[in-house]
């Protein structure tokens, strides 16, 4: 069994914003996969069902970003995984725009969503896929810039980006992580 769980922010104001790119992944492998997400538990929505015959939970926790590792906690707890079967999607200001990378393991770098899981599981040693969204201006608050909504040429960009992650997360569950990193890596270099 796999956790795929998006990071984000709960609520209408955030919906399109560069920190919900994790949510947004979830709701694409949702609506791929006919998995619904319509259930609420470990401080989350979340759906269950199969892809490629593989068990999966899609998650999107309800805890704010910054806490995201509450929600993860509870479903580790709950379900006994290997952390390296759950997989965690997460915005990243430090890649390129609009490519994804996939990542077995590694630091939080400033991104407080994983630095929560990473304190509350007490381990880096679970695989994460990052969307790159961007880049904040100079002097721009780094608060106001992941959570501002992208611009117009830029969605284009971050909606192809989804879509290769919700592919790069059914070819980690269909074959393994170390495929998908070969295949998904390269794009965009």
């Amino acid at each position: 069994m796999f956790a795929v769980v998006g990071l984000g922010n709960p609520g209408k104001n955030y919906l399109k914003t560069r920190h919900n790119v994790g949510f947004n992944v979830i709701d694409l492998l949702s609506k791929r996969n006919n998995i619904l997400i319509n259930k609420i538990k470990f401080k989350s929505v979340y759906g269950e069902g199969f892809i490629n015959g593989e068990k999966v939970i899609l998650m999107k926790p309800q805890t704010y970003m910054n806490n995201s590792g509450m929600a993860v906690l509870d479903l580790y707890n709950f379900y006994k995984l290997p952390l390296e079967n759950i997989i965690v999607i997460v915005d990243d200001i430090d890649i390129e725009f609009g490519t994804i990378r996939i990542r077995t393991k590694g630091s939080a770098g400033s991104h407080n969503g994983l630095k929560s899981i990473i304190y509350h599981l007490q381990s880096e040693n679970f695989p994460r896929l990052k969307i790159g969204v961007g880049t904040k201006k100079e002097g721009q608050d780094l608060a106001d810039f992941v959570l501002s909504k992208f611009a117009k040429d830029e969605r284009m960009v971050i909606d192809t980006a989804i879509e290769d992650a919700a592919l790069a997360i059914e070819n980690i569950i269909v074959y393994d992580i170390n495929k998908a990193m070969n295949e998904f890596n390269k794009k965009g270099i």
